[in-house]
């Protein structure tokens, strides 16, 4: 158990049954009255963020996340399939549970899988990720107001917005943060 006054951002904690990620709190000590902390907590099963405030005498149990680092090897008929590389064991996880994360996969990728209790909670992808340009329209000449992009069909399915000289079979690195082209590779 850890006092209210202990928790940091980034912290994983129990609320109500809950496993939350503490994603930014404030002490606040009003004039009148007992001080308490309000935060803002991200529900790790759901994804939902919600804003709750404790007083100050609270304890909270603390939640031990395990990461466990595991390449994706395919999928097959919406069921992923991950490898961890030192045991070479093999868990499959259904689209629900990957969520958005799913259309940034390729095979061969190495991401991180969040577990606790030996429940998973979802995936860690990385910040960028680099993808081969399978399917683009050649730019036309002329075509260059401002900032003119075009779609570009990558490896894994994904449909991203890339600059005019972006080719066929151009190696580029995507932002799994907002889908966004970020450079060449």
């Amino acid at each position: 158990m850890i006092n209210i006054n202990d928790i940091k951002n980034g912290m994983t904690v129990i609320v109500d049954g809950n496993i939350c990620q503490i994603i930014e709190f404030l002490h606040v000590k009003p004039g009148k009255g007992p001080a308490f902390v309000r935060t803002k907590l991200k529900n790790l099963r759901t994804g939902a963020t919600v804003e709750h405030t404790f007083n100050t005498n609270i304890k909270l149990e603390k939640a031990n996340i395990e990461k466990m680092s595991m390449q994706f090897l395919y999928e097959n008929s919406g069921m992923y399939n991950f490898m961890n590389m030192e045991t070479y064991e093999q868990i499959e996880l259904t689209k629900d549970a990957l969520g958005d994360d799913a259309k940034y996969l390729k095979e061969g990728i190495s991401i991180d899988i969040s577990f606790y209790q030996g429940e998973v909670l979802g995936i860690i992808l990385p910040e960028k990720i680099t993808y081969l340009v399978t399917n683009t329209e050649p730019a036309v000449k002329g075509n260059t107001t401002n900032n003119a992009t075009k779609d570009a069909e990558l490896e894994n399915g994904l449909t991203v917005r890339v600059p005019l000289f972006i080719n066929n079979d151009d190696t580029i690195v995507v932002s799994t943060k907002d889908g966004k082209y970020d450079s060449r590779a």
